[in-house]
């Protein structure tokens, strides 16, 4: 047997199914596609709160699952025999966490169409971009940002525009009040195309029902696109992940397996501060806690953190999704640390890296831990997580989820031996089918049945997964590999460091050099106080050499530091 077989048979062997702490066997779901499983969850917990929205000043509405069942039917038939939606047919949403959104996003999936999730803060430009590469005739947009659809509609194939507003669903007073506001503060634009808003679209949905009209007896199988979740991938350009009922329907039975009863059917109340139109909010906090019957607050924007504090203030929060700058952020809010939410048994973090001094101190404020998880959207997301019966393991992503296949290999995709670092590679029935309209993205991502992640990772003898960083960040000192995680993370215990990302600049020996960006609560720390206090942790030639000061760094809306954009600032500096 050769190296990389022996290596093989490592991982193939899975050694990590021992820590889930289940042991009952992984099954599917019983559902043939998510709108079966929504209106199945609808009818078991009828009267109780679906979806509530959570404002900043306190101002709150909600939803019963009975009503969320019969308002996304109502779009259904809108869409279907109103705009008159084929099977298979595009519909982009574009909106932050509003009520509107779930009636939407499941009115479409029941109209057997395709939701294209479309990030409400994009530019025209980056709006016209996806529109165009989706191919959606029918836009869902929230109102505060229609003054883009002049540019942003130009060579689409756009013709249906539905407009909506955070107000949507609150009681008559409290929504004229918030839309006073908002009009007073000059935040919701004219709309100079054509439009039709969401409360007359669900009236001509229900008179097409009320008709025997807009009824979908197919919601499609497994195999049916179900999302276009766009992503930079492996490369940085943006493309669409297609995602099928069956992949989604996957994720959640695999992250309901390694679950087991730590989630209470109907008695959850999950908080979402992150973005629905983010793969990890949309199978996670949307599609499985509705599966089990929770009430899900929605909060339009967590930033800055103390928009949250009405949520855990008026909802008695169980469950907790976010990422290391929202831990971190609350973390440094009196109002939090001194009334933490006295419920909340499980904390998910993802997306980006979980800093290991956020994860103690949280322990020590909240009195529960925060469970490490790993996904992208090509996997619909969940790859790997913490299991919350087993050892959650501060540093790691903890272990694959059941069903799933992962392997470290080499350059020339060769396993590699355990506790040595290569590309995290995975299959399984979360993975997407590929790319829209990309067949050379394809063959490189899917080569030989398996995903390339792009990410760097080592696993240990138990099946614990740690992700070292993404290939194309990793730094390159005098042929010395430096990961940019593990300074962060070393540089992110100072007291007074509130954010950093580390870069790799390109210097005149043909190497590179170790940058540092950070923000500071202290504005009279030094570079040479963070360099000195980097030497303490790191080996001589991962420190950095230049640490550079700024208000704020680039970030996703979900809170993951953009490294690309601080290299291409470091790049156009060095030019200038």
């Amino acid at each position: 047997m050769t190296e990389s077989q022996d290596a093989a048979s490592v991982y193939d062997s899975k050694p990590w199914t021992k820590e889930y702490g289940v042991d009952a066997e992984f099954k599917l779901l019983p559902y043939k596609n998510l709108p079966e499983l929504i209106r199945q969850v609808s009818q078991e917990y009828a009267d109780n709160p679906a979806f509530s929205i959570c404002l900043d000043n306190g101002l709150h509405a909600g939803l019963s699952f009975r009503e969320v069942d019969e308002l996304s039917d109502q779009f259904m038939a809108y869409l279907r025999a109103e705009l008159g939606l084929q099977d298979g047919e595009r519909v982009a949403i574009q909106m932050p966490n509003c009520l509107s959104y779930p009636i939407t996003a499941f009115g479409i999936l029941k109209a057997n169409g395709v939701v294209v999730n479309v990030n409400p803060l994009y530019t025209a430009s980056e709006m016209n971009k996806q529109l165009v590469d989706s191919g959606a005739k029918t836009l869902v947009i929230i109102d505060m940002f229609a003054d883009k659809l002049n540019d942003a509609l130009q060579g689409t194939e756009v013709r249906n525009i539905v407009t909506v507003s955070v107000a949507n669903f609150f009681p008559t007073v409290k929504r004229t009040l918030i839309k006073t506001v908002l009009k007073l503060k000059k935040q919701i634009p004219k709309c100079e195309k054509p439009a039709t808003d969401l409360a007359d679209a669900l009236a001509i949905g229900k008179k097409h029902l009320n008709a025997g009209k807009g009824k979908v007896s197919d919601n499609g199988n497994h195999d049916s696109l179900a999302a276009l979740q766009y992503t930079g991938g492996t490369t940085g350009v943006a493309k669409g992940a297609e995602l099928t009922h069956g992949n989604l329907l996957a994720n959640i039975a695999q992250i309901d397996y390694i679950n087991d009863d730590r989630t209470r059917p109907g008695k959850e109340t999950v908080l979402t501060a992150l973005p629905l139109y983010h793969i990890f909010a949309f199978t996670f906090n949307m599609l499985f806690f509705y599966r089990w019957g929770a009430h899900n607050v929605l909060s339009p924007s967590p930033r800055p953190v103390t928009n949250l504090k009405p949520c855990f203030e008026k909802f008695d929060i169980t469950k907790f999704s976010g990422v290391n700058i929202l831990f971190k952020g609350l973390l440094g809010e009196d109002w939090f640390r001194n009334n933490p939410p006295a419920n909340l048994d499980i904390t998910i973090s993802g997306g980006t890296a979980l800093h290991s001094a956020v994860a103690e101190e949280w322990k020590k404020v909240v009195g529960s831990e925060i469970f490490e998880g790993y996904g992208l959207s090509e996997t619909s997301p969940v790859l790997a997580c913490n299991p919350p019966k087993g050892e959650a393991r501060t540093g790691t992503i903890g272990v694959p989820v059941p069903g799933t296949d992962v392997r470290i290999v080499d350059e020339n995709d060769n396993p590699v031996p355990q506790g040595e670092s290569g590309e995290l590679i995975a299959r399984g029935p979360q993975v997407m089918r590929g790319y829209a309209n990309k067949p050379d993205e394809n063959a490189s991502a899917l080569r030989g049945g398996w995903f390339r992640t792009g990410d760097v990772a080592v696993m240990d003898e138990r099946g614990y997964f740690r992700i070292v960083d993404r290939k194309k960040d990793m730094i390159d000192v005098s042929g010395f590999n430096v990961f940019p995680n593990e300074v962060e993370d070393a540089l992110s215990k100072h007291q007074d460091v509130v954010e950093v990302a580390v870069i790799g600049v390109p210097n005149d020996s043909g190497s590179e050099t170790v940058r540092a960006y950070v923000t500071s609560s202290n504005p009279n720390l030094t570079a040479e106080e963070v360099i000195e206090f980097a030497r303490q942790h790191l080996t001589a030639y991962k420190v950095p050499k230049e640490v550079v000061f700024k208000d704020e760094l680039p970030k996703t809306p979900v809170g993951k530091i953009l490294r690309k954009e601080l290299r291409k600032e470091a790049e156009q500096n060095k030019a200038g």
